[in-house]
């Protein structure tokens, strides 16, 4: 079965064939790095972290550009009010960005750029399109003529009075929908010179131009959140092919993250902060309970759900481990289960992919109990083979060089607590009680924070469904 992919561009679901034989073209729409990340956009790059390992199972050459947005509105007003530099908001956040991809497993993209690091390309392409006469000047502003492209509105699919109804306010706009390409300096902002002044450029410039130098006039796949769709992505497609890109083939969207209904927004103290949530679960259990659930699906966030589906995953790693220890040299199978295959290849129906795990899972335990090694290790391979293309099998990396170090430095915390809990035995059999208290106090206190043996990773499997 080919590959089959939801293409927002067309509403339809598509056989995947690439441009150029196995090499796979993707454009991500990174982070506008305004605040640290929050779960709903962790969890756009998750899907599309499994969408490129699914690729590559496939033997696909994968050239994967994430951009990060650090010039723009939000960032620009945080300054303001915080009274630091604009800059300063951006490498901080994009940092945290980082860590937090790589915390959740998710493999690095080939190249990942910064929009201020590609001022002069967004300049050239502004005046291409001022020669092409998609695009006119307004005292220093300038802006994309929606008029002069037929085809705006055709990725959105809305209709013209809901457009003008979310456009933004500009001077001397020709269009209500028409949208800056480049905007005049205000007094206090960062600013680069062009022919027509002062200033900075406009949002969906930047993604065109990252597109272009990185991946060409045409690619493959332009990925991100369902919210971009319009205006972001409508924009892009409206310049891009204006100035004669023919841009991105398919347009893949993720559902969004919701909370009582609503979209979860950008902020410096969100509840739903990566930083928040491992508090309750681990990074592992964190990308099993995002990566759950359809990608093209909205995911009403829960804690309760959150931790249900952390337990669920430690009973999936639970047999892994067990089985491990019995099967040493048992390395992942080389195929997938037909099944699992079949449900990846159909517009990466992970929910479905899940129930095939599942059951390995159920095997294996069974396998397991009744001593049965052959079918033990039937059941450990495939299992691991499909974990692995999740990006979620405990012994394949970064997760094992993780557990390896988290191993260490729990034995020795553990170790330094005897010694202390010793030293405070002998205060006390001095006589000295007020230094055995304070001593089991401090010990009690910084172990509070390490995290015991897992016992509920070691029980049998009782969950059956994905």
């Amino acid at each position: 079965m080919p590959l089959r992919l939801y293409d927002t561009y067309s509403r339809a679901v598509r056989n995947f064939t690439p441009r150029r034989g196995r090499d796979v073209s993707i454009y991500i729409c990174g982070p506008t790095v305004v605040a640290p990340p929050h779960v709903g956009q962790l969890r756009c790059q998750v899907s599309f972290d499994v969408l490129a390992r699914w690729l590559k199972y496939h033997g696909c050459t994968v050239t994967l550009c994430r951009n990060v947005t650090d010039m723009e509105d939000m960032i620009l007003r945080r300054a303001l009010v915080e009274k630091v530099p604009w800059w300063l908001i951006a490498e901080t956040n994009y940092r945290s960005f980082f860590a937090a991809y790589e915390l959740l497993g998710c493999l690095p993209p080939t190249v990942e750029p910064r929009a201020t690091g590609h001022i002069t390309e967004m300049i050239e392409l502004i005046e291409e399109l001022l020669r092409r006469r998609h695009a006119y000047v307004v005292d220093g502003d300038v802006y994309f003529s929606v008029a002069s492209f037929p085809e705006y509105g055709r990725l959105s699919r809305r209709r013209a009075e809901h457009m003008r109804a979310a456009a933004e306010p500009g001077r001397g706009k020709r269009h209500p929908c028409d949208f800056a390409l480049w905007k005049r300096a205000k007094p206090g902002e960062p600013y680069w010179r062009t022919p027509w002044g002062d200033g900075r450029p406009g949002w969906h410039v930047q993604c065109s131009v990252m597109a272009r130098k990185y991946l060409g006039r045409e690619f493959d796949i332009h990925a991100g959140g369902a919210p971009l769709i319009f205006p972001h992505h409508e924009n892009e497609i409206a310049q891009s092919r204006a100035a004669g890109d023919r841009f991105a083939r398919y347009w893949l969207h993720g559902g969004t993250v919701t909370r009582g209904g609503e979209k979860i927004h950008k902020s410096v103290d969100s509840p739903f902060s990566l930083s928040r949530i491992l508090t309750e679960v681990r990074p592992i259990e964190l990308r099993y309970y995002l990566a759950m659930s359809h990608y093209r699906s909205d995911l009403e966030f829960s804690w309760t759900a959150l931790r249900d589906a952390a337990a669920a995953f430690r009973r999936i790693e639970g047999f892994v481990l067990r089985a491990s220890r019995r099967l040493p040299h048992a390395a992942p199978a080389a195929a997938v289960p037909e099944a699992f295959a079949a449900a990846m290849d159909n517009d990466l129906n992970v929910p479905r992919a899940l129930a095939v795990v599942w059951a390995a899972v159920s095997e294996g335990n069974r396998a397991l109990a009744a001593g049965d090694e052959a079918a033990l290790e039937d059941a450990y391979v495939r299992l691991r083979a499909m974990l692995g293309v999740l990006g979620l099998d405990p012994l394949g990396e970064p997760w094992a060089a993780r557990r390896a170090r988290d191993s260490r430095l729990e034995q020795t915390a553990h170790a330094l607590a005897d010694l202390v809990t010793r030293l405070a035995e002998s205060a006390r059999a001095r006589g000295d009680d007020a230094l055995a208290d304070r001593l089991l106090a401090r010990v009690r206190e910084a172990m509070d924070g390490v995290r015991p043996a897992r016992a509920e990773a070691e029980r049998p499997c009782s969950l059956v469904a994905g």
